[in-house]
């Protein structure tokens, strides 16, 4: 499928990860795509095994608007416009509210937080000017809690409620907001874990397994699509069937 072909598509966090992925899935499908990434190496690492017409790396701290602005400059001057903005960079720093520092949360909050909204506003405009979309990256953490992860829960919480005021008030623009919300994923983070963990996280899994990347990718593809032209302010559990549960344990 070609459904991004000559499509502009910027994707932040995009040097591992979901975000990884995500680009490859969209320059397979023909799009222009911008990697951003804190590590520039990295996200120059990845954009080196795509088609050089076709892709740009970037480096952007997303809690800070002076470089989004950069960023969003860059792609417009290389590129032309914007049609799609994939808001995918995040940290997660575990713990309580008692366990866990004002540090931690203004670490998580200004990336989580602030990188979303400020990513959005600068792009907003170009999008509008294309009927173009967003989709964010949120979690299932945002649509329920999660023990001993308050701050990130929050964040991505944030993130949920904030697509929907996005599709609110932008949908008569012909912008459209989503996002997809994963449980457990196979990333070099996760991965890192013991084993026991994440058997852990899979036995509440209906699947009984981690998603992988390109399927969160595959996804992002599709709420950025023209296949979902009339989905706008949907947060989309990505999860294996985690959040088709009400928490209750299972007894046979």
């Amino acid at each position: 499928m070609l459904r991004f072909h000559d499509k502009v598509v910027l994707i932040t966090g995009a040097a591992a990860g979901i975000g990884e992925a995500t680009a490859r899935r969209f320059a397979e499908e023909g799009a222009q795509v911008v990697l951003a990434d804190w590590n520039l190496a990295k996200a120059q690492a990845v954009a080196a095994e795509l088609p050089a017409e076709r892709v740009l790396a970037v480096q952007v701290d997303v809690s800070d608007l002076a470089s989004v602005q950069r960023m969003v400059e860059a792609t417009v001057a290389r590129f032309g416009g914007l049609d799609v903005l994939v808001n995918n960079a995040g940290v997660h720093i575990p713990g309580t509210t008692l366990e866990t520092s004002e540090a931690d949360w203004r670490k998580i909050a200004s990336v989580n937080i602030d990188g979303v909204i400020f990513c959005s506003k600068l792009a907003l405009p170009h999008l509008i000017e294309r009927r173009g979309n967003i989709v964010s990256t949120a979690s299932v953490s945002g649509l329920g809690g999660d023990w001993g992860a308050a701050f990130y829960c929050a964040s991505k919480g944030a993130v949920v409620n904030y697509t929907r005021a996005l599709a609110l008030d932008h949908g008569a623009q012909g912008v459209r907001a989503n996002a997809v919300c994963p449980s457990l994923t196979r990333t070099a983070m996760t991965w890192s874990w013991e084993q026991s963990i994440r058997d852990r996280f899979n036995e509440r899994i209906p699947l009984q397994r981690e998603a992988l990347p390109s399927e969160v990718a595959a996804a992002i593809a599709f709420l950025a699509s023209d296949d979902a032209s009339f989905v706008n302010g949907v947060n989309l559990p990505v999860d294996g069937g985690v959040t088709a549960s009400d928490g209750q344990p299972k007894v046979s």
